[in-house]
């Protein structure tokens, strides 16, 4: 195997036993290199005990997990020195600036110098406060500034817990732009979110984790692919249309309240709906077999369906940690 085909994160049928109890039956996953990859899973899930094995602060009771080819429990020095890491809430100094913070942090680790604190200062946006106290920033300042902190060592994989916390709509969009330019550059990037919505803008592949068990592991867009999506069908007539579309056998009529969708995408919409789990491919004969029974449609709206979607039918409703 040629070290470009060698994945810079591997985990392999990693398990995790605390007293007599599994909390990770089986976990395995490649992050590669130049991709963003979402890390999902809902409250006692696994997620946040997977990620700490991955930075080597616990032991997993079996199997592998390498970065750049090196195992981290049998040579951690060597795998983790390509890693850059925020594990929970980053820990700063108060009392000190940002940029003294990271000079501190920079003392720890060898061939950091004074530019490439100034390239990690300009890569998080934070140039005109980093000579500020840290005790005046905002969470999604500290955030930046871990960030940056972990972009030091110049990492071929980047290990993001909870990013985006404390931070405004505009600054989650830059953050998730600069993630972009991470990747572009070739690093590796190991995002687990909260926000599903922005796990599906941001990654290029995802893994579902339910119960210490991975369910799913693939690009995004190839986990949506050929699934059914809400359609909603306005028309003159409620309970013909529901039993037309019934009839038809190629779809399923959804309770508003029962549906897996944003309540917003149904503000303002007329009350003359209704919402039924249809393959895009079935519309236009639906559409045609409502108008032979006199039934007359006013409008089609599709919803796209969307990772969270995806998470919760495949994980039973299960919150996010």
């Amino acid at each position: 195997m040629t070290e470009q085909s060698i994945p810079v994160l591997s985990v392999q049928q990693v398990k995790k036993r605390v007293g007599k109890k599994w909390i990770i039956h089986d976990v395995s996953f490649d992050v590669h290199k130049g991709e963003i990859f979402g890390f999902l899973g809902p409250n006692g899930a696994g997620k946040t005990t997977t990620i700490r094995m991955l930075v080597d602060l616990i032991k997993p009771t079996e199997g592998k997990i390498q970065v750049c080819g090196y195992d981290v429990n049998k040579e951690p020095e060597k795998a983790l020195r390509f890693v850059g890491a925020i594990v929970e809430n980053p820990e700063m100094y108060n009392f000190l600036t940002g940029w003294e913070n990271l000079e501190q942090f920079a003392r720890m680790v060898p061939d950091v110098d004074e530019k490439r604190i100034e390239e990690v200062v300009a890569i998080v946006g934070m140039s005109k406060r980093i000579h500020d106290k840290v005790g005046t920033y905002s969470l999604g300042m500290r955030q930046r500034l871990g960030i940056a902190q972990a972009l030091l060592v110049r990492p071929k994989l980047l290990i993001l817990d909870e990013p985006t916390n404390g931070l405004d709509p505009l600054g989650i969009k830059e953050l998730r732009q600069f993630i972009r330019v991470l990747a572009e550059s070739g690093m590796a990037v190991f995002v687990s979110s909260h926000l599903l919505s922005e796990i599906q803008l941001m990654c290029d592949r995802v893994a579902i984790i339910s119960n210490g068990k991975v369910l799913a592991v693939d690009d995004v867009n190839n986990l949506l692919l050929g699934r059914n999506q809400y359609v909603i069908w306005f028309v003159s007539d409620i309970e013909q249309a529901a039993k037309v579309l019934k009839q038809s056998g190629f779809t399923r009529i959804v309770n508003e309240k029962d549906a897996i969708i944003d309540e917003s995408i149904l503000i303002g919409l007329p009350e003359s709906r209704v919402l039924t789990d249809t393959h895009p491919d079935h519309i236009a004969d639906l559409n045609r077999l409502l108008l032979e029974h006199g039934v007359h449609v006013n409008g089609i709206q599709r919803v796209m369906p969307t990772l969270e979607q995806l998470f919760l039918e495949m994980t039973e409703g299960g919150h996010i940690e």
